[in-house]
């Protein structure tokens, strides 16, 4: 409550700071196209996502602070002009709200969410999730069962990690909700085989981002670099291996051990948040049945795909590993829900367990289901494009470059950590790929740095999904929370000391790849993969011990 209190007066107390610290610096007349904000390419470029990231965490309140640290940005970035400042927030080309979610690729994903809060709400009427909630019950007979399935469901959906998300939790909900498992956890096990399992995946749309962050003037083959940096990528090696191991250990820290506690009292959510209400009631249908589920998220599998394959030239002649590196996500994943929606409606009416009335009341109720997820949503891309024009990107470029001149066996573990605090500010990983890679490909140059090369390359990517997966203003973060139907910032909140354990230990690994492949050849440096994932298991252990004693004392 008193976080609640203090947050206009902070609010209004960081505006006007900025205001006076930088109208000073205003000139009568700007003309946005020709001029350099104050603060253009400094560290003062990463305010605007710091500020919002701050805010959040203490008030526990998502949207003000998000749009907080829009207004900070378009502030900044105006030096203080507030005539400049609505303009930019609001109207900019390259940052601002209206043209954000006038962007196609944004657009796409919002109609993705729809579609897919559609489908949820199809499932509950049909009686689908509850007749599957009834049939895990009888198949998933614990906890740890229940936890681990939902990893399993989360790994074997690598296509792409929006739909990943919303699915595992729609599917997964009645079943970690029957065996009092938190939302918070919830969340965290679909966030954490999200991205992390994505950025490992051949077949992906994250494998596609990362191949065409490679620059076309390299020599380097994009996409055979992806796979060799497979087994470096640390961070999502151990994030997974971290889910196994906390789930059979039953090891719980940090705030989200309250949460668990909670939850095997009955809580589920401990905070009085609710941001789902009664969509989470199961609806006892006696005509559903677990076809109703299982069928629709098979045919959302495998339209997707065929979407995905289709917007990258599969059908025109295109092979099928080029088609999903040309692939349009966004795209790809509207044309698959839409048609897949199509299909379950058909379904549905066939086996006579839903009328046309009651299919046109859930095209709304699966709209207002997603309204939360598309305003964070909305104000996370208006705060990415705000440091975009800030000139964040140039400033961390020239961090790295500057590290770059330094003893080179370190670089691995400096673009990790370097990686990790951009996706964090910016909230994209794939933002993050598109600074970094190049840079590391122009630093390590010729055959013989080639392994130093897919060592670096995997800290960028391990960084940048460490980053996106810590970040309370990532895309994936946020549908995180939408599927497990948890609070945006319990979610944040929980699972950060988990993300950064797993940080912690990748970068002690980078450490020892870096010296190891910078005196070495022949990939020896791969011995440092399960060291790493060693030092995890004991680092769990010891946590384990720890939280133990406490709890005995």
């Amino acid at each position: 409550m008193k976080a609640n209190k203090i947050i206009f007066p902070v609010c209004v107390g960081i505006i006007v700071g900025i205001l006076i610290a930088f109208t000073v610096n205003t000139p009568g007349e700007v003309d946005p196209e020709t001029y350099t904000p104050a603060v253009y390419s400094t560290i003062g470029a990463l305010l605007p996502p710091v500020i919002a990231i701050v805010l959040a965490l203490i008030t526990k309140e998502v949207y003000s602070s998000l749009f907080i640290g829009i207004v900070s940005g378009a502030v900044l970035y105006a030096n203080g002009n507030a005539e400049l400042m609505l303009n930019t927030m609001l109207f900019n080309e390259d940052g601002g709200m209206i043209y954000k979610l006038a962007d196609s690729w944004n657009m796409g994903i919002i109609v993705f969410l729809v579609v897919l809060g559609i489908m949820v709400a199809l499932m509950n009427k049909v009686g689908g999730s509850a007749a599957f909630g009834q049939w895990a019950s009888t198949h998933i007979k614990t906890r740890v069962g229940a936890q681990l399935a939902t990893m399993a469901l989360g790994v074997l959906i690598f296509v792409d990690d929006y739909f990943n998300c919303l699915t595992v939790g729609s599917v997964m909900r009645p079943v970690t909700d029957r065996h009092n498992v938190s939302r918070a956890k919830l969340a965290y096990l679909i966030d954490a085989t999200a991205a992390p399992v994505c950025i490992i995946a051949p077949i992906s749309s994250w494998a596609a981002a990362v191949t065409s962050s490679v620059p076309d003037d390299s020599s380097i083959n994009g996409f055979a670099m992806f796979l060799n940096t497979i087994p470096y990528n640390f961070y999502a090696l151990t994030t997974l291996l971290m889910i196994i191991l906390i789930t059979v250990l039953k090891v719980d820290f940090g705030p989200m051990k309250k949460h668990e506690e909670n939850a095997l009292k009955g809580d589920l959510f401990t905070t009085e948040a609710r941001p789902y209400g009664s969509v989470d009631d199961e609806i006892k249908n006696p005509k559903g049945a677990v076809i109703d589920l299982v069928l629709p998220v098979i045919v959302l599998i495998i339209c997707c795909v065929i979407g995905m394959i289709y917007t990258g030239g599969f059908f025109s002649g295109v092979g099928f590993i080029d088609a999903f590196a040309d692939a349009d996500a966004s795209m790809g994943l509207v044309l698959g829900s839409v048609v897949t929606l199509l299909i379950t409606f058909c379904f549905y009416m066939i086996r006579g367990v839903m009328s046309f009335k009651e299919f046109t009341e859930c095209i709304p109720e699966g709209f207002k289901a997603m309204v939360a997820p598309i305003l964070i949503l909305t104000m996370a891309w208006t705060l990415s494009g705000m440091t975009g024009l800030l000139g964040a990107k140039f400033y961390v470029q020239g961090l790295v470059a500057a590290s770059a001149s330094a003893l080179n066996m370190f670089l691995p573990a400096i673009i990790f950590v370097v990686a990790l605090f951009l996706a964090f500010s910016t909230g994209t990983s794939w933002g993050t790929f598109a600074i970094l890679i190049p840079i590391v490909c122009s630093v390590f140059e010729g055959p013989e740095s080639y392994e130093m090369l897919v060592i670096s390359i995997a800290s960028c990517l391990s960084g940048a999904v460490c980053g996106d997966h810590c970040s309370p203003i990532s895309d994936t973060t946020i549908m995180a929370s939408a599927g497990a139907h948890s609070d945006h910032v319990n979610h944040v909140s929980t699972q950060l000391p988990y993300a950064l354990t797993a940080a912690g230990v990748s970068a002690v690994g980078y450490l020892i790849a870096g010296v190891i492949g910078y005196f070495t050849e022949n990939h020896l440096a791969m011995i440092a993969t399960p060291v790493t994932l060693m030092i995890l298991a004991a680092v769990l252990i010891i946590i384990k011990v720890i939280t133990s004693k406490k709890q005995a004392s």
